[in-house]
């Protein structure tokens, strides 16, 4: 973990007037987020919310038979935990890290105790909220509509939008989890990726090398996606 993390690289949280960051600050906790790292399954009343900083999650929706496929990617933007302040205390989904790195959690209780005063934190948790439902949505559409080379251009989109760099670590394994398809699917899409120059891929690390044709590659999903996000959170920072 950074010996000095810094909460107001999650970008909602850097987005708090002063009153209010200054109301939740003392409450904030630095986190290790591992690789893998469970932070709640279907079902679950979650203790805490977390605001990733340079970790990020997968929102995974998991089927009777045990497959699952990411259904929002969540980073330094936002928070995981939305079910907490909207009513529902559980959800029917499993957070789970997908890039190793750090974050802050808030104890639920806390959270709501902000969130019922009104103003700026509930109204930016609901536009937050929003967007992240958008993602979802956009998501479902993808997957159905749109072929796997797209699918994961998308995916790799809005991963290096919550990275500090074009570099992640990222097994196919794990990606054809996220994805929900066939590991030999993922194998060929990334193959065909790499042939066109647009990334280079080896040893579970994957690389970035050509944004600008990773967008022309990817369908419209990433662009309604993160027009949605600059819409509707105009006052954090954009990717």
């Amino acid at each position: 973990m950074d010996q000095n993390p810094d909460p107001r690289q999650n970008w909602l949280l850097a987005a708090l007037p002063d009153a209010e960051w200054a109301r939740l600050l003392p409450h904030l906790e630095p986190i290790d987020m591992p690789l893998g790292q469970v932070l709640y399954e279907p079902g679950a009343s979650p203790p805490h919310v977390y605001f990733p900083t340079t970790a990020i999650a997968s929102l995974l929706y998991v089927m009777e038979n045990g497959a699952s496929a990411e259904i929002a990617v969540v980073g330094n933007e936002g928070l995981i935990g939305i079910s907490l302040f909207m009513g529902g205390q559980s959800t029917s989904s499993r957070a789970v890290v997908q890039a190793a790195g750090d974050g802050f959690r808030l104890r639920a209780s806390v959270l709501m105790d902000e969130f019922n005063r009104g103003g700026p934190v509930l109204q930016l948790l609901l536009r937050y909220t929003q967007a992240l439902i958008t993602q979802m949505a956009q998501t479902s559409v993808c997957n159905r509509h749109h072929s796997i080379d797209q699918q994961l251009c998308r995916w790799l989109l809005l991963t290096l939008d919550r990275l500090p760099s074009s570099d992640l670590v990222m097994t196919q394994e794990l990606l054809s989890t996220i994805l929900g398809v066939r590991r030999a699917s993922i194998t060929e899409a990334a193959g065909a990726l790499q042939r066109d120059g647009l990334m280079r891929y080896e040893r579970g690390r994957m690389t970035v090398l050509d944004r600008p044709g990773l967008e022309r590659r990817a369908c419209e999903c990433y662009a309604v996606v993160k027009k949605e996000y600059d819409r509707l959170l105009p006052d954090l920072r954009n990717p």
